[in-house]
Parts: structure tokens; C-alpha cells; sequence
């Protein structure tokens, strides 16, 4: 049994990993802000051994009473609509609060581990993306403010790594969807199912022949759990390597979904990657991790979930 803190544990990733944590008897501390978690997705984890909640923005302050084993920082928002409504607390999160959180671990001898992301490549100019792979950014774009949130992050973890001897894990997540992501949050599957739910067209943006690689929620939470448990530091990419054009992810959706009423064409937004795939090579590797959950599976049950939280909002 490990005590662990989670930070943006109330959001989509977060509430998931949560959940797998306290499955394996760890207790769990989460640390949510609710800009953008919903306390909705933890609600079965209230009553649960083990479990505490604190709202609490970590941009402002850190404090966590008693030991602490590890400290999982997955705290900011992370989707398009999120990059033009809040861009300075996504900025304040990926700098304040890592560092604060990194402080905490270092106070506490706890391992830190940082949920980083496939925006540190940018528009990629290697295909696929490695680990080794120093990215393609725009630092003043429309996407800069978590494209280098996630970076100064990686690079303060780095530093408490290298100056203070912190325990450190970071990850680099790809492309995720699943139950319990928001409706209205911008993301192409989101963006896909609500449409094609709601009988409306599906909006694809330029021709639709950029290229997404798409995680199923429980494979990336088993990724982290590795990742965590294991004495690689990485960074290591966790997604599926599976790659689809984002036309083919739209015909795909209005085909599971037959009240879609087509498909509707949008001039690409600023800096919208062309292309990204992962090389899990190393968490196939030092892992032994591989996703398990194909598209079309996963699709169903994030459809599925959609389907009634649609219903019960009206």
C-alpha cells in the first residue's frame, strides 16, 4: 500500500487513474481546483478506504498533512477550447504548480511523477515521434501556452531531478479518449460523438487528412501505473500507434453513429499538427507495454458514455 497524492485527480485522465489506484489498495489524496475536473467523476471513490479530497488550486499552495509515497501531477487543462479561454492558468499550472508539487516531493522523499504530453513535438517534423525528438514548437501560437507549460515542466522536473535527487517519472501521453472527457471540450473524438449524438455534421477541419493516434483511456491509465511502479525515469510516450487520418476517425464515428447528418469541412486552425504517432518502442521495452483496446472497441464505449450523460443532461 502506497499513499498517493493525484493532482487533477477530479479530470477526465485523472479520475480514471484514481479509481485503478484504489483498486490496488493504495490510498489516494486528490487535489482539484474543478476549472475543468468535475467532482461528478469521482463521486464513487467518495466512502472508498483510502480516499480524501481537497479543492485546492496548486498554482497557489501545496500542503498535504503526513507521509506521502508518490506525488502523480496531472493537473491542467488540456484541450483546444481551454487553449484560448484560460491560457495563463494553463501557463501558471505548468510552471507554479510543478514547481510547488516538486517541492512537495522533495519535502516529502516522495516520487514525482509528471503527466507531460505529445504537444511537446509540436507540428512534428520526425515521424514517428521518439523520446529523443526535441520537437517543432511555435512558443507564441495560439497552442504555445501548453505546448510550453508542458515543457518548462519536463525541464523543472528535470532540474529537481538533477539538483535535489527527486524520484522522477514523466511521461509523454498521446492522444486519449474515453468516458468521463467533457462534452464541449474541443477534442476530435469529443468534438465527433456530441455531433454525430446530437444529429448534427461532423466537423473536420482542412481536408481531414492530418493524422491523430488515439489511446484508450484504461490502456494509458496502465501505462501510467507501469511507468510509476517502474525505475525508468523516461521521459516515455504512452499512446497507440495506431494512426488515422482525422476524416477516417469522422466517417468512422458517423458510421457507428447513424443519426450523424454528414460531414462538414472548416479551414484549419492555427498550428494544427499534420501528423503524430508515437514510438512506444521504449515503453514496449522497459515497460512491457503495449495498448490492447482498438479503435472501433474503444469508440463504442465512449459512445455508449456520451449517449447517456446526453440523455440526462437533456
Amino acid at each position: 500500500m502506497a499513499r498517493v497524492v493525484v493532482a487533477g485527480g477530479a479530470g477526465f485522465l485523472g479520475s480514471h487513474l484514481v479509481e485503478r489506484l484504489l483498486d490496488r489498495g493504495d490510498q489516494v489524496v486528490v487535489l482539484d481546483n474543478l476549472v475543468t475536473g468535475d467532482v461528478a467523476n469521482i463521486e464513487g471513490c467518495f466512502g472508498r478506504d483510502g480516499f480524501t479530497f481537497h479543492r485546492v488550486d496548486v498554482s497557489d499552495f501545496v500542503h498535504v498533512a503526513g507521509d506521502v509515497d508518490a506525488i502523480m501531477h496531472l493537473a491542467s487543462p488540456a484541450s483546444p477550447a481551454d487553449f484560448a479561454s484560460i491560457p495563463i492558468q494553463i501557463l501558471k499550472v505548468g510552471s507554479l504548480g510543478t514547481h510547488r508539487l516538486l517541492g512537495l516531493a522533495k519535502d516529502k522523499g516522495a516520487r514525482f511523477f509528471l503527466a507531460s504530453t505529445s504537444e511537446v513535438y509540436g507540428d512534428p517534423q520526425v515521424h514517428p515521434q521518439p523520446e529523443s525528438y526535441w520537437g517543432h514548437v511555435n512558443p507564441i501560437g495560439p497552442r504555445g501556452c501548453y505546448d510550453e507549460a508542458k515543457r518548462f515542466a519536463e525541464a523543472m522536473t528535470m532540474a529537481y531531478h538533477r539538483t535535489h535527487d527527486v524520484d522522477i517519472r514523466i511521461v509523454r501521453i498521446f492522444n486519449t479518449y474515453g468516458p468521463r472527457m467533457r462534452p464541449e471540450d474541443g477534442r476530435v473524438v469529443t468534438n465527433f460523438v456530441v455531433q454525430a449524438l446530437r444529429g448534427e455534421e461532423l466537423t473536420v477541419y482542412g481536408d481531414g487528412s492530418q493524422t491523430r493516434s488515439f489511446c484508450y483511456v484504461d490502456d494509458e491509465v496502465e501505462g501510467f501505473l507501469r511507468l510509476l511502479d517502474s525505475d525508468v525515469s523516461g521521459p516515455v510516450n504512452i499512446g497507440n500507434p495506431g494512426e488515422f487520418t482525422v476524416l477516417q476517425l469522422a466517417e468512422l464515428v458517423a458510421e457507428m453513429v447513424p443519426t450523424a447528418a454528414g460531414i462538414r469541412f472548416e479551414p484549419l486552425p492555427t498550428d494544427d499538427p499534420a501528423q503524430r504517432r508515437p514510438d512506444i518502442s521504449l515503453a514496449t521495452d522497459l515497460l512491457g507495454w503495449a495498448p490492447t483496446v482498438d479503435l472501433r472497441d474503444g469508440l463504442g464505449r465512449t459512445i455508449d458514455w456520451f449517449r447517456a450523460r446526453l440523455s440526462r443532461s437533456g
